[in-house]
């Protein structure tokens, strides 16, 4: 799995300019299918966007691709799936962006569920601000600290981990349906990442973990999960995300050609 795409470790300021987008998102989906790359002013002439200014137009898509075209299996997919639900397609977004944003992944994955497994399930931008003055670099000046914070916040509000948009704000546990996970958990099994599959950011930002991920896990259609004692034993019935998509009429195939034995 070396040659496998990773989730990004270096820390970046994407997220001051390009939040959560999942109409952005969507429409760039319905354009880019990873086969040949995406013109700026290809993108501005066809409103991509909507009417976007032409800089705007060029910083979306400069955002998302690293977000999407990093993860070409996942691409092809959401190129393909038309009638994604606008529930799935946040969580599908928020997940995308901690694969690309690890102060995202960090904020959202570990900070904000320990705040919700905590005795105060909330948090407020003051708690946001010191926390990227802990985790974020030393160097960046208080301004960008708070609008970092704020970004976050807003962005784990669009993915609906976060509710309201004053302080405090409670840290809450989105509904994730079905596809939703089974889309997660056959990116994750393509992706090199920290953490094992059913203990990382990605899962536990959603309060997926321990006994109720398992439950979970044991009714999905197109995973199981066996435990013996302390050993965990996870059966695909898919091969990758592809045939996955395929199988459940995610994308135009076969699920025969696709499915494992």
């Amino acid at each position: 799995m070396s040659d496998a795409p990773r989730e990004a470790t270096e820390v970046h300021i994407r997220l001051l300019k390009c939040m959560l987008e999942p109409e952005h998102s969507r429409a760039y989906w319905a354009h880019a299918d990873g086969e040949a790359p995406v013109a700026v002013r290809q993108a501005f002439a066809e409103y991509w966007f909507g009417a976007r200014s032409l800089p705007r137009v060029a910083m979306l898509l400069a955002n998302l691709r690293v977000r999407y075209d990093a993860f070409p299996a996942a691409l092809g997919v959401l190129h393909q799936w038309a009638d994604m639900p606008p529930d799935t397609r946040r969580l599908i977004c928020h997940w995308h962006v901690q694969l690309a944003d690890p102060l995202y992944r960090a904020f959202s994955g570990v900070y904000l569920p320990d705040r919700r497994e905590g005795h105060r399930a909330e948090v407020t931008l003051d708690l946001a601000v010191n926390w990227v003055r802990e985790c974020g670099p030393p160097q960046w000046q208080m301004a960008t600290r708070i609008k970092f914070a704020s970004n976050l916040l807003s962005t784990a509000r669009a993915a609906g981990i976060v509710t309201g948009s004053r302080d405090p704000r409670p840290v809450v546990s989105p509904r994730v349906e079905d596809e939703a996970l089974e889309y997660l958990l056959y990116l994750l099994r393509g992706v090199q990442f920290a953490g094992t599959l059913l203990d990382n950011p990605y899962l536990r930002s959603v309060g997926l973990s321990g006994a109720s991920l398992e439950a979970r896990l044991r009714r999905l259609p197109a995973v199981s999960l066996r435990r013996q004692g302390d050993l965990v034993d996870v059966e695909w019935r898919y091969d990758g995300l592809r045939q996955w998509a395929e199988g459940t009429g995610k994308a135009p195939g076969s699920a025969a050609s696709g499915g494992a034995p």
